[in-house]
């Protein structure tokens, strides 16, 4: 059997991140051989994965990786805030994020588990942090936002809130202020805009949202031609609260997001996205 030297031992862990007597267990069951000591470390760190892969997830981190008019956004969870917090795990997520920035577009958490992170996928480079943490780890959303301009970014407390937003126009330092004023908004926004105008809200949101103030007209005892005038009335103000260009802009509540693009010239919101820390589910 090789010698196993404390020199060895250390590269080891600083290689892997693995605790000093599992790397010293995996070089001596190598007898010495780094590269399957690292493998055996891999296979070990699964083990302990799959042990962890039912505990909730419910703290974590968003974190986004943009290139000019292409952003992506991801949210991680792990078990506790302590982790989430932690430079090593900070770390995880942003190289996920950048990652899959370079793979291009990702439509679905499953197309992200698949694609590569260095030699290794994504969901292999999870399991293998969740050996080194010692928590369960989950990749809970992926996004991403594609322009014929500029994306901006913004993230909030950490990682508890994360915006990309695209607009449409010449790319420069005024296009890449404007995007990121207006992620800054779609994060501060209260209500969160549902879509960038009337013509994004879903249908089916507008269809519930028009049948309950129509049965608050109705209760109030007013002629039906009176009820659809106040119904009227009232969805342009939904409409003025969950549309994102119609909305009061945060920094300056005298315009409205609309106006204060329309005063940069060509400048559109195409889309926008947001995820907030938890919403994603387990």
């Amino acid at each position: 059997m090789a010698e196993i030297s404390a020199k060895d031992v250390k590269a080891l862990r600083d290689q892997t991140g693995a605790g000093m007597m599992d790397c010293k267990a995996a070089l001596k069951d190598s007898d010495g051989d780094v590269e399957r000591a690292t493998d055996l470390l891999r296979e070990r760190g699964l083990s302990k994965a799959g042990k962890r892969a039912g505990r909730t997830t419910s703290e974590g981190a968003v974190a986004l990786s943009i290139e000019s008019g292409f952003g992506v956004m991801i949210e991680l969870g792990c078990e506790t805030d302590f982790v989430a917090k932690n430079d090593q795990f900070q770390g995880l997520v942003q190289g996920i994020a950048d990652a899959l920035r370079e793979t291009g577009d990702v439509p679905d958490v499953e197309s992200a588990l698949s694609a590569k992170i260095g030699a290794e996928s994504v969901d292999e480079h999870i399991k293998a942090a969740v050996g080194r943490v010692g928590e369960n780890i989950q990749l809970k959303r992926v996004g991403s936002v594609r322009v014929d301009g500029v994306v901006g970014g913004y993230i909030h407390g950490g990682g508890k809130l994360g915006v990309l937003v695209g607009v449409a126009a010449a790319d420069g330092d005024g296009a890449a202020q404007v995007a990121k004023d207006m992620a800054m908004h779609v994060a501060a926004a209260d209500p969160t805009p549902l879509a960038v105008d009337q013509d994004g809200l879903d249908p089916v949101v507008v269809e519930k949202e028009r049948t309950i103030l129509r049965n608050q007209a109705l209760e109030s005892g007013k002629p039906e031609n009176i009820v659809d005038n106040m119904v009227t009335g009232r969805l342009k103000k939904f409409f003025a609260e969950n549309c994102l260009l119609e909305q009061a802009f945060v920094k300056d509540p005298d315009q409205t997001v609309g106006q204060v693009l329309a005063a940069t010239g060509e400048a559109k919101v195409s889309e926008f996205l947001r995820f907030k820390l938890g919403e994603g589910g387990e």
